[in-house]
């Protein structure tokens, strides 16, 4: 099956590197052009576990959607400036004409330490990014969705710990929670106008967000710079299927089959793409 997105245009935030840009460019494979857009620089409260996107990255997503053939709008911005991703969504919609696909998937990880010891700085910001720029993300679109009134498709992406709590990650687990309270209140809110709304739940992925040290230390505490390998196994452990983590491409075919016609009923739905890691 190809083409299952053909001529729609989707709004891909974090579109530089990891989940995002394999979102762009899986959906760009089958049919879609794209806005996206990407901070492409770095948050002092998380540049400390992990390095951050560059400008480099978005412009390797922007050459990838157009070896494609298809055509592609991106900017830096920051989702918690809303005029900043308003501006991004109406310069998109002026040069591509429309917009059907909105897949807010911008986000940032801060793990390590109990609630109690989290910083206030480290707790705005994972709240800023992950809940408040999801909901700016869909403030810019939605108007657009609605006066074009063909209906459309929204994914929120929230993770394994917007279902479950792992220890030593209340902020990121918090915001994540949220994200299914925004799905579920903006269902109601957007189904008269055949808009759906879903998040989708990856578990650990081979993305910079979870391929760092810190993130590790979570296994192997005290260990300095621990191996990929020497973590593999205690990540697959928690699954239920024995691999250590889905690939990027594995989350962009659940956002794929959610923004495409095949889901055209489907709404208010948490989607896992966690090799069972919820199950355990």
């Amino acid at each position: 099956m190809s083409g299952r997105v053909t001529d729609k245009v989707a709004f891909v935030t974090g579109a530089a590197r990891g989940q995002g840009r394999s979102h762009a460019l899986r959906l760009a494979e089958e049919g879609a052009d794209i806005i996206a857009l990407d901070l492409a620089g770095g948050i002092d409260s998380v540049t400390r576990f992990y390095p951050p996107a560059t400008a480099e990255d978005l412009a390797e997503t922007v050459r990838g959607v157009e070896r494609l053939g298809r055509r592609i709008i991106a900017d830096k911005a920051d989702v918690r400036d809303f005029d900043a991703v308003r501006s991004i969504v109406d310069r998109g919609i002026a040069e591509l004409g429309r917009i059907d696909i909105v897949v807010a998937n911008a986000g940032i990880f801060i793990s390590g330490e109990p609630a109690h010891r989290i910083t206030e700085e480290e707790w705005d910001d994972v709240l800023d990014v992950n809940l408040k720029g999801v909901w700016h993300t869909c403030k810019a679109a939605i108007p657009h969705l609605i006066e074009q009134g063909e209906g459309g498709s929204i994914v929120l992406t929230s993770s394994t710990a917007g279902i479950k709590g792992p220890a030593k990650t209340a902020a990121y687990a918090s915001s994540k929670h949220a994200v299914v309270g925004l799905m579920r209140a903006l269902t109601n809110e957007l189904g008269e106008y055949r808009i759906r709304v879903n998040t989708v739940h990856p578990g650990a992925t081979d993305t910079p967000m979870i391929i760092n040290d810190r993130c590790y230390g979570l296994f192997l505490p005290g260990v300095e710079h621990p191996a990929k390998e020497q973590v593999a196994p205690m990540f697959a452990a928690t699954n239920a299927i024995p691999v250590p983590w889905v690939e990027p491409v594995d989350v962009s075919n659940a956002v794929l089959f959610l923004a495409s016609d095949e889901a055209r009923y489907v709404t208010g739905t948490e989607l896992k793409v966690d090799a069972g890691f919820t199950t355990r």
